[in-house]
């Protein structure tokens, strides 16, 4: 009889009842002044004001004062998080589609070459995994993307971590999205088409770029005269060369898109048509991409997003932070759980410092700093250390913008691989192992001979699933034909060819990325060198971040 799984998440959590200013992102966008969250096994129970009765159950439990505004815990549509330990690559020209710049040296030396040592140095993915989950934590970020692995035996899995993962909650109330998809489905429109629609979500790279081929990539998505492998389950990432008609197709056959404007500006210097997009009447989820070409947060990414808001018009802040809660939520099919505060909903929440008569623009001005309290299913897990310790957290210290915070990662379903290690500790192997990448390549390029297989075989050695590097027989993107060149879209599978130079004589030792732009010293000011990022947003992002 097979074994029924549990939830990753299974909601056991505390009572704990919160106070301040609760910002539910609901359809009427309710703000309950001076308010207060009650929480308990890992679901809010009420919101009330706190002139009113404590609910049935929470007499004797003491409110905690956030001294703070809380939200729905931003949900990332799009994140290569496995990449997230490089730093902000200083693009050398403008592009105009992703098969321009995936394959050119610099790309290969900054970004793929040294993620591809880290990736295969097995003793060095569970310092990986730890350290970007908790970016994403500090960063008011309780959903992303999640990592996949891949091991010596063949068995390829998501990691389970704390941070919700879109692909693996093991979960009825929270189907899980499907991010990759197999080859042969890839280029088949018409089973491109049926798998879509055996899927609550699938989120997709479409349309990576600004140019033709690019727009080609959503085009080669019309499989008859009005055909399109188009249903409500697909969700485009990026779709940076769409049109307005093209935007009209997607809204007609409810389709959504990720919008992750950051990236787009800075490798293309456009983005996403999204006064187009919302006036089709697409769903729109936002996501940072990697810090490589994108913002070191979602909390960032909402800034660009505000920014490009204002040139385009017509998009309010409540607009914005949706994208990050409730729409993300409802894309995904998880509408009736999370993206809200309400009864009955996951308590998945953020509180930032402070109150204003404007709480939207609070959470967009917010720096990681001003992040107060993160709780994911009724647990918390990051926060100024007086919260956690009223909330009986006990976890590990750390110092954001010379502010003491508490970080707390022990979970029960938590994956083994990254359970034992602490934040401080992956740091560190992280900064040793990048600033000695040429002799770790070199290690890798002269393997060790594998031993005979006595009568006992042994565990799996579990690696990072590259896939934007490698084939590994699913893809990132559809590639189906276009019928005009008869040849497949989609961007171009980048495997470095035998003949360039082994990796080892390539790299250079770098430097970890910060967890936060309030501890990097380099981000804000490296802005203004980058030559496709337009003026507006040269101008407007460090006021945001300072």
């Amino acid at each position: 009889m097979a074994t029924k799984k549990l939830p990753i998440d299974p909601l056991d959590g505390p009572k704990i009842a919160l106070a301040g200013d609760v910002v539910a992102m609901d359809d009427p966008l309710t703000v309950t002044r001076a308010g207060r969250v009650y929480i308990d096994k890992g679901a809010i129970v009420a919101i009330r004001r706190s002139v009113d009765p404590a609910p049935a159950g929470f007499e004797t439990i003491p409110v905690v004062d956030t001294g703070g505004t809380l939200f729905p815990g931003l949900i990332e549509l799009h994140n290569h998080l496995a990449y997230d330990a490089l730093r902000l690559w200083q693009v050398p020209k403008k592009y105009t589609n992703r098969d321009q710049w995936a394959g050119i040296a610099d790309y290969r030396r900054l970004v793929s070459g040294p993620m591809t040592v880290i990736g295969k140095t097995p003793s060095l993915v569970p310092a990986l995994i730890r350290y970007v989950e908790a970016k994403c934590l500090v960063g008011g970020v309780t959903t992303s993307q999640g990592i996949a692995l891949f091991s010596n035996a063949g068995i390829r899995r998501f990691y389970r971590g704390i941070v919700r993962n879109v692909e693996a909650t093991e979960d009825v109330d929270l189907p899980e999205a499907e991010t990759r998809i197999a080859d042969v489905e890839a280029k088949d429109a018409s089973k491109f088409l049926a798998r879509l629609k055996r899927e609550t979500c699938f989120l997709l790279h479409l349309s990576e770029g600004v140019d033709a081929k690019a727009r080609a990539h959503f085009l080669a998505l019309n499989i008859g005269a009005d055909q399109w492998a188009i249903s409500p389950q697909l969700t485009g990432i990026h779709c940076a060369a769409l049109q307005p008609e093209d935007f009209a197709v997607m809204g007609a056959l409810g389709g959504a898109m990720v919008w992750s404007p950051m990236s787009n500006l800075l490798l293309y210097g456009a983005t996403a048509n999204i006064r187009a997009a919302i006036d089709a009447g697409v769903r729109i989820g936002i996501g940072s991409d990697w810090s490589p070409s994108g913002s070191k947060n979602l909390l960032g990414e909402l800034k660009v997003a505000w920014l490009v808001a204002q040139q385009v018009g017509g998009l309010t802040k409540q607009d914005i932070i949706a994208m990050a809660t409730r729409t993300a939520a409802r894309i995904l099919g998880w509408g009736a759980a999370l993206g809200t505060l309400e009864p009955g909903k996951r308590a998945d929440l953020l509180v930032v410092r402070g109150t204003s008569a404007d709480p939207y623009d609070l959470l967009i001005r917010a720096k990681e700093s001003d992040i107060s309290l993160v709780v994911i299913n009724g647990v918390p897990r990051f926060g100024r250390n007086p919260l956690m310790t009223s909330l009986n957290a006990k976890g590990e210290s750390l110092t954001i913008d010379g502010e003491q915070r508490m970080v707390f990662l022990k979970q029960d379903t938590q994956d083994p691989l990254v359970g034992a290690i602490k934040l401080a500790q992956a740091a560190s192997a992280l900064e040793d192992a990048l600033s000695t990448l040429p002799a770790l390549a070199k290690a890798l390029e002269k393997p060790k001979p594998v031993a005979a297989l006595g009568p006992k075989r042994a565990p799996p050695t579990w690696q990072l699933a590259l896939d934007e590097i490698e084939d590994t027989g699913v893809d990132l993107r559809p590639r189906l034909r276009d019928r005009r060149s008869k040849t497949l879209t989609g961007a171009t599978r980048r495997i470095a060819a035998k003949a360039a130079p082994p990796l080892s004589q390539v790299l250079q030792p770098l430097e970890l990325d910060p967890l936060t732009v309030a501890d990097d010293a380099d981000f804000v000011p490296s802005l203004a060198t980058q030559r496709n990022l337009p003026q507006f947003v040269k101008d407007g992002l460090p006021p945001l971040y300072l």
